[in-house]
């Protein structure tokens, strides 16, 4: 099959397209014939090795945590997938391939009108928002704070928080603030004065706050939230501590995946794709998530 892959730690240019042997479904497994898989940061973080990943790399190494495709063989002792299901899943790595084996309880169901693109984008970032407002009991009646609102993962929490009947505020560039609008978010610029813009739109104070994009937006959600409990971050894992703030890690599971579906189709989660590249462009899709800008998710979809 093909993948991308890198065979040392380094920039996007480590990345390229490469021959390796197709993975067989075991007991419990089944393989996907992989449509999309998402590129989110963790994969950056992986390929440069800026953060340690917590397992062993072995090159040549595939990175990815998130896809979308069809079922074309299934393990024994798999019940209620069949070859020829369409669906989307997540798993720890090797995921930028043609094919990708995984645990059958790592999958659901792709609808059939949810596009390939969104279908292979919606789980990292997806969970992830989707733990975080629930980890951070965001609710009816709060405000809720989010730096980095038009990013993958914000524009997501953003949309669950609303959902739950949650005012938002939310940090971004100044381009996006009409797209944040869009989603019923309060939009502020990020930088020097932030704290004061805040108090601004929410003079009776926030009552949790998400940090989807630096340490500065983190110090300032904890100035401006009184029980810091309810300050999570899934950016500055070196400032947390520090600051008294929350490490929030991303809790998978079919479940989780399976209402944020639910929720897409219901009509309650907008998911924007702003890039899609081919399995040969990785590199690229790496450089353009990694210029921190853009809104939305960027998918590599293979053929």
């Amino acid at each position: 099959m093909r993948a991308a892959a890198f065979h040392a730690f380094g920039g996007p240019e480590v990345l390229e397209l490469v021959s390796m042997k197709t993975p067989q479904a075991g007991s419990g497994e089944v393989r996907v014939r992989v449509r999309a898989a998402g590129v989110q940061p963790i994969d950056c973080a992986v390929r440069s090795a800026r953060r340690a990943p917590g397992f062993t790399i072995e090159f040549p190494h595939v990175t990815g945590g998130e896809f979308a495709g069809v079922v074309d063989q299934v393990g024994d002792g798999v019940e209620g997938i069949e070859a020829g299901a369409e669906v989307l899943g997540f798993r720890t790595q090797w995921t930028y391939a043609e094919y990708v084996v995984v645990s059958a309880t790592q999958v659901v169901a792709k609808p059939s009108a949810m596009p390939w693109e969104i279908a292979g984008g919606l789980s990292g970032a997806g969970q992830a928002a989707h733990t975080a407002v629930e980890v951070l009991g965001v609710g009816a009646g709060d405000t809720f704070l989010i730096n980095g609102a038009a990013g993958g993962v914000g524009t997501v929490a953003v949309q669950i928080a609303r959902h739950r009947g949650a005012t938002v505020i939310g940090t971004a560039s100044e381009a996006n603030h009409d797209y944040l609008r869009t989603l019923g978010t309060l939009p502020v610029t990020y930088g020097d004065g932030l704290v004061e813009r805040v108090r601004a739109l929410a003079p009776d104070g926030v009552d949790a706050a998400l940090d989807a994009a630096s340490a500065d937006g983190l110090r300032a959600a904890v100035e401006l939230v009184k029980n810091t409990d309810r300050v999570g971050t899934i950016t500055s894992a070196e400032a947390f501590e520090q600051l008294g703030a929350r490490w929030i890690g991303s809790q998978r599971s079919a479940e989780r995946l399976d209402s944020l579906v639910s929720l897409y189709m219901q009509g309650a989660l907008r998911f924007h794709v702003r890039a899609t590249y081919s399995l040969e462009q990785a590199a690229d899709a790496h450089r353009e998530v990694e210029s921190g800008h853009g809104r939305g998710k960027v998918v590599l979809l293979i053929d």
